[in-house]
């Protein structure tokens, strides 16, 4: 099983800007939150300091009123402040020390209580017992250490602790005014309230960065698309050009960078339609004009009175007559003025196959279609299984596709070639038996068809007995 390859994501320019563009924001935004996380830190730190101290005072003026309240007016008092509303404090007497759930300890949290004990002890002398707490609503004792806050009647002003949608820590100070009688204060700090250690990034700014990141990215993602989308042409066209080098010149369009590579791939690619143009010409006119002084030169050789030198210019006649003809058929079966197209391998093998199914053979798996040139394709094709037909009895063609590269294997039965003539038996002409059909050139054209599609094709004797042909194609020809 192929490995997922996470780099394999991140290959074209429109992922990688996509995944810097990510990276930039999500540094940004976690860099400013860091920064303003602490200023607003700082800020909120100065006003919980001073609402602490102002509370403080407030309640030791609390404190210092009913430690001066005579014992049988104490209670009188409380009860006159729950019918009226109550103050800023709830406001108990107890027998006990209640005992306190606080919240999770902080640096914060101990400069405010540090801060409302320095204000406290301006009056209550050390000998006294003093107790400063921060707990949450739904853990909160009152009055005895069985009640919570939550269960007391809104008649004893439990409502004035209480804010449903923020339950703020309660800051409660207990103070013990007589022999057990503990005086017990409880009160929320004004905004901005101690609600602990502050996040990094807050849910809501999770929200907002991923929608405005989202944004960032379409946006990027449709700008970069419209702009590489000519240097995607400019790149298939090169691909291309190899094959198909009579292919209409690239609009020049796009950012002024890549205009100007395309202008200079139109000039290269018109430069080398001229130079190969005028040297195809060049070769056709000479091969074809070479024919009329062989013919002449034939009637000339009738006319000698010896008929063994007639026969011998004869001889090297069809020599030469055979390699002007082999030099003309080289360069029509690898005329590469072809359009590229989709083409379909197996179709094109089964119409090879098809006069002698019994002697062709063609594995396969899944083969996806392949651009190229499919005329020159099944006349390379032809040639090679030919070839194993007539030196062997069997072949068997075998398709081995990947996303990269389609690979062709052409395995017959045949005797082989010798080792030292595997790298010789392209060169034009060179023939390993004498029959009479064939110059010699079947291969070198099959190889110079491979190689226009920026292919492979290598010999290889089989160990037991025949020939391997192994032919590799790039797939480097994306559809438009």
């Amino acid at each position: 099983m192929k490995l997922f390859n996470f780099s394999n994501m991140f290959h074209s320019l429109i992922s990688r800007m996509l995944l810097l563009t990510t990276l930039s924001v999500i540094c940004a935004q976690v860099m400013s939150s860091f920064f303003w996380i602490n200023q607003v830190a700082k800020n909120e730190e100065v006003s919980v300091l001073l609402n602490a101290k102002n509370v403080s005072e407030n309640a030791l003026g609390t404190i210092s009123f009913f430690q001066k309240l005579p014992l049988q007016y104490r209670y009188l008092v409380l009860e006159q402040l729950h019918d009226l509303g109550g103050s800023r404090f709830f406001v108990s007497l107890n027998h006990e020390e209640i005992k306190i759930n606080p919240i999770a300890n902080s640096e914060l949290k101990t400069h405010i209580i540090s801060t409302i004990e320095s204000v406290l002890r301006r009056r209550i002398p050390a000998s006294q017992q003093l107790r400063i707490e921060f707990s949450y609503p739904d853990d909160l004792h009152v009055i005895k250490n069985d009640i919570l806050l939550k269960d007391l009647p809104p008649s004893l002003g439990a409502y004035a602790l209480i804010i449903p949608s923020i339950k703020p820590p309660i800051l409660v100070i207990q103070v013990e005014i007589s022999p057990n009688e503990w005086l017990y204060l409880g009160t929320i700090l004004p905004p901005p309230y101690l609600m602990g250690n502050k996040t990094l990034i807050s849910q809501q700014q999770i929200v907002t960065l991923c929608f405005t990141t989202l944004i960032l990215l379409l946006f990027t993602y449709f700008f970069f698309a419209w702009q590489t989308k000519p240097l995607k042409e400019l790149a298939l066209a090169v691909s291309e050009m190899s094959i198909n080098l009579n292919q209409a010149p690239l609009k020049e369009q796009g950012p002024s960078e890549i205009i100007a590579a395309t202008r200079a791939f139109n000039h290269m690619q018109q430069k080398l339609q001229r130079y190969l143009r005028d040297r195809e010409v060049l070769f056709r006119s000479i091969s074809h004009d070479l024919k009329t002084p062989i013919t002449r030169l034939r009637l000339r050789a009738e006319l000698l009175d010896s008929d063994k030198l007639t026969e011998s210019f004869n001889v090297d006649l069809d020599d030469l007559e055979m390699l002007v003809k082999g030099a003309l058929q080289t360069v029509k079966e690898t005329d590469i003025h072809e359009n590229i197209q989709d083409v379909d391998l197996l179709k094109l093998l089964k119409q090879i196959s098809s006069p002698q199914p019994d002697k062709i053979k063609v594995v396969y798996k899944k083969v996806a279609l392949y651009r190229g040139k499919p005329f020159a394709l099944k006349r390379c094709l032809t040639n090679l299984i030919d070839n194993g037909i007539k030196y062997g009895t069997q072949v068997m063609v075998q398709l081995v596709d990947s996303e990269d590269e389609l690979q062709i294997i052409i395995q017959d039965n045949g005797p082989g070639i010798p080792k030292q003539e595997l790298d010789n038996i392209f060169m034009p002409y060179r023939r390993l038996h004498h029959d009479e059909h064939g110059h010699g050139l079947g291969l070198g054209i099959a190889r110079n068809i491979i190689h226009a599609h920026n292919g492979s094709l290598h010999l290889v004797n089989r160990e037991c007995s025949g020939l391997e042909v192994i032919i590799t194609l790039p797939r480097v020809y994306k559809q438009r």
